[in-house]
């Protein structure tokens, strides 16, 4: 059954109008024109570049929280009152989409206010990450991508919230990575080296909940595991919230099979230590 979802931008006119900023239907997302309003304060530029830019900003954080990014767009549309506006805008327009090359329409219209400038309107695809994708998985280096790291292993396993200093503590012992898709953090990794005599290591890879499902994980687990190998890992382990389904699932379809459940004192969530099968 396809899945639907309404995302809200907070806009009056989405309230009182009685319309989603962005609707995701399966792997389609559409967004509604999107005007140069700034919704949180309901204020807009006299300038219709910066109305431009305020547009993109927008639609770029209900893409964002429909799971995809600008690199995901195959249409955009233009609608302006006057059509000598349009070209001021074009710079704005091409930094966000010109390696993207969406099917695009400009047409030239009244709005709804007389103060917008600009509406752009745009669908997008979830597809599967591959080349020119804007994939990108990068080593934690520095405070503002540990706290990057920080936000994505909280948001996904809560019951074991770092604080800054956590990570920073983290980072001395294990390889840590974020992954990327364009600017937008998607998710993060950790490789413990191996350990004891069994030399074991343990891979853990964590995608955001709205982009999952695009390969964004297998891409993480996969270079997490050719790394733990190269340092002379034997084994491989991983651990997974026992809440996590979508975690457990993940990994037994890459061949880990359940070591043991257990619950850490004074805790009640539960915890699943996975070890990779051999020739793996």
């Amino acid at each position: 059954m396809t899945q639907r979802r309404a995302i809200l931008s907070g806009s009056l006119f989405e309230e009182r109008i009685g319309y989603a900023r962005a609707v995701v239907d399966g792997d389609r997302v559409h967004v509604s024109g999107t005007t140069g309003f700034d919704y949180a304060a309901m204020t807009i530029a006299d300038d219709v570049v910066e109305q431009a830019e305020q547009c993109l900003r927008t639609i770029g954080a209900a893409l964002a929280e429909a799971g995809c990014t600008f690199a995901d767009v195959v249409r955009v549309r233009y609608l302006l009152p006057e059509r000598e506006d349009f070209e001021p805008c074009w710079p704005v327009l091409r930094r966000v989409f010109g390696e993207v090359r969406p099917a695009a329409t400009m047409a030239v219209c009244g709005l709804a206010d007389e103060r917008m400038r600009i509406e752009i309107e745009v669908d997008a695809r979830r597809g599967p990450v591959g080349p020119g994708s804007g994939l990108r998985i990068e080593v934690v280096d520095g405070e503002a991508m540990a706290e990057e790291w920080r936000h994505v292993h909280n948001v996904i396993v809560p019951p074991a919230a770092m604080s800054p200093a956590d990570v920073r503590e983290r980072g001395v012992r294990y390889r840590l990575e974020n992954a990327y898709l364009g600017d937008v953090l998607v998710g993060c990794s950790t490789v413990r080296p191996p350990q004891g005599d069994a030399r074991v290591a343990t891979v853990i890879a964590r995608v955001l909940p709205a982009f999952r499902g695009r390969g964004i994980g297998a891409a993480l687990y996969e270079r997490g595991l050719a790394h733990a190998r190269g340092l002379g890992a034997a084994a491989v382990e991983t651990v997974v919230l026992a809440a996590n389904e979508e975690g457990l699932r993940f990994a037994a379809a890459r061949g880990f099979t359940e070591l043991e459940r257990y619950v850490l004192d004074g805790e009640t969530d539960e915890w699943v230590d996975l070890r990779l099968a051999a020739g793996v």
